[in-house]
C-alpha cells in the first residue's frame, strides 16, 4: 500500500492517504470540532493498532489533514464509523469528496454494500448520504448517549470495484 495518491501531489486538490498513528492530534481537533463526543486518542490508536477491521484515510490539502474518515471492513459489509471535515473546510464540497473516496475504497476491499448511523436531527449529513446512493433502513431508538437521540441508519450498494476503479486522488492500497 502507497500513503500518496497516484496523482495526488498537486497542491490545488486533495490527497487522500492511509491513516497513521503521527496523525492521530490533527484528527483530535477535527473531532472536537465535528462531534459532541469526539473520539479519544486511545480510541484512534486501538483503531488502528488492534482493530484488524478498521481502515482509516486522511484527506489533506496543501499538506495539512483537513478530513478523515473511517469504516469497519467485515466480510462483504463496510460500517462507517466517522467521517468529520475541519469547520472551515465544510460546505465546500470536500464532504463530498471524502465519502466518495472512503465508498470507493470500501469496493476495491470487496465491499458489497455500506451503512452508517447519522443523527435524526442531521439533515445535511443525510442528504450527503442520500446523494451517494444511501436508503434509510430504519433507527436505532436512543443511540446517542450524550442526548439519547435516535440514529437513522442508511445503506447503500456499492458498485464492484471493476466498475469504477481507482480515480485521480484515490488511495492506492496495493
Amino acid at each position: 500500500m502507497t500513503e500518496r495518491t497516484r496523482a495526488g501531489e498537486q497542491e490545488s486538490g486533495p490527497v487522500f492517504r492511509l491513516m497513521k498513528l503521527e496523525d492521530i492530534p490533527e484528527i483530535l481537533v477535527i473531532e472536537r470540532e465535528a462531534f459532541t463526543m469526539p473520539w479519544t486518542e486511545e480510541a484512534f490508536r486501538n483503531e488502528l493498532t488492534h482493530n484488524h477491521f478498521a481502515k482509516y484515510m486522511v484527506m489533506e490539502l496543501n499538506g495539512h489533514i483537513i478530513g478523515y474518515a473511517g469504516m469497519w471492513a467485515i466480510v462483504d459489509e463496510a460500517h462507517v464509523t466517522n467521517i468529520a471535515l475541519l469547520e472551515a473546510y465544510r460546505g465546500r464540497k470536500w464532504g463530498d469528496r471524502l465519502l466518495e473516496e472512503l465508498m470507493k475504497t470500501a469496493s476495491f476491499l470487496g465491499m458489497k454494500s455500506i451503512t452508517l448511523e447519522v443523527r435524526v436531527s442531521n439533515e445535511v449529513a443525510q442528504n450527503l448520504y442520500r446523494k451517494k446512493g444511501f436508503r434509510p433502513a430504519g433507527t436505532r431508538k436512543g443511540y446517542y448517549s450524550d442526548n439519547r437521540e435516535d440514529a437513522l441508519i442508511m445503506w447503500a450498494d456499492l458498485p464492484e470495484y471493476g466498475e469504477q476503479g481507482l480515480t485521480e486522488g484515490s488511495v492506492d492500497l496495493k
